[in-house]
């Protein structure tokens, strides 16, 4: 049910917001040499990994779509390195805008009052147009608006440049988990908090059932340093809950916080011990067999990195 509160709010034309970057539409290789310790042995462990068929999960903060590093990514599902793509609400935000206009933007208010703020019109009408049909049919977040976008590409010039759009096309999952208040589509006239609350619970579901496979499988989170974490977490708690083999595992976190010696065992007067992708998605997860990596790079580097990597050794993965 829409609601009566959010029906009169006034929202604007995308076009008054800033350019933020313009979404290239092939990969080109990163201009710096990136190698830090241990991600050789990341590296072959994902390698491995997909050579025994098991899953490569990917959770996306919303700044990995903001600055433009969909053609890595999405080659990298062409080439069936990545499996099952995670994002948050904002960062399915800045994907639709590329399908839209071939660029990511900037959430500048029209004034310092802030009553402009998130107010955007035709992202918004996308996301509830879509969830508003694919919900009724018992479909998910991802996979609504998926469909939408392939549906009627004359809304959608760029999408070619949409990570969703391919993943929809190749039929791997792509779950969008929100945070009800925390998107800007969530200030919009025509939200449905029922709808996209009832969207995301699906595509939780969704996010489970794959983890449950994960065994000998890889979790990438890049800077998403609550929901990703918090999402792979209770996954994880639930398929052991249900007696599934989800020990050896290998995780990676990818952020700009520096944590020196990530395995140093910390305490609650350290700071590092609060910074939740240390302890949920580096060590916990992989308490029982599995490995753990942390990663200090811009994502403009390390993404583009893992796709020069992996694309090098495309001949192991398809037993050339």
């Amino acid at each position: 049910m829409k609601s009566d509160f959010f029906a009169k709010v006034q929202v604007y034309p995308v076009a008054g917001r800033l350019h933020y970057t313009q979404v290239s539409a092939q990969p080109t290789p990163p201009s710096v040499d990136w190698q830090p310790d241990g991600f050789e042995d990341f590296i072959d462990r994902m390698v491995q990994a997909r050579k025994l068929n098991a899953p490569v999960i990917v959770f996306l903060g919303s700044r990995v779509l903001q600055v433009g590093l969909q053609p890595y990514l999405i080659d990298l599902v062409e080439q069936g390195w990545v499996t099952h793509v995670a994002t948050t609400g904002a960062a399915n935000e800045y994907d639709i805008d590329v399908a839209m206009r071939g660029v990511t933007d900037l959430s500048e208010s029209f004034s310092d009052d802030l009553s402009h703020f998130g107010m955007w019109k035709e992202t918004g009408d996308v996301v509830h147009k879509a969830l508003a049909l694919g919900f009724h049919e018992g479909k998910g977040y991802g996979e609504s608006i998926g469909e939408y976008i392939t549906l009627h590409q004359e809304q959608f010039p760029h999408r070619e440049k949409c990570l969703i759009y391919h993943t929809y096309l190749k039929n791997i999952p792509y779950t969008c988990h929100i945070t009800i208040g925390l998107d800007e589509v969530h200030v919009h006239p025509e939200v449905d908090f029922a709808v996209l609350g009832g969207s995301s619970g699906i595509d939780f579901k969704i996010f489970c059932k794959g983890i449950t496979r994960l065994e000998e499988g890889i979790f990438l989170n890049f800077g998403s340093t609550v929901t990703g974490v918090e999402v792979f977490l209770k996954a994880l708690s639930i398929a052991r809950n249900l007696g599934y083999t989800v020990k050896h595992i290998t995780t990676a976190n990818f952020d700009v916080v520096r944590l020196g010696d990530y395995h140093q065992k910390v305490g609650y007067e350290d700071w590092e011990y609060y910074y939740r992708p240390r302890k949920n998605v580096v060590h916990r997860p992989t308490s029982l067999g599995g490995k753990g990596f942390h990663f200090e790079a811009e994502h403009q580097l390390s993404i583009p990195t893992i796709w020069r990597e992996l694309t090098s050794r495309g001949g192991e993965l398809r037993g050339s």
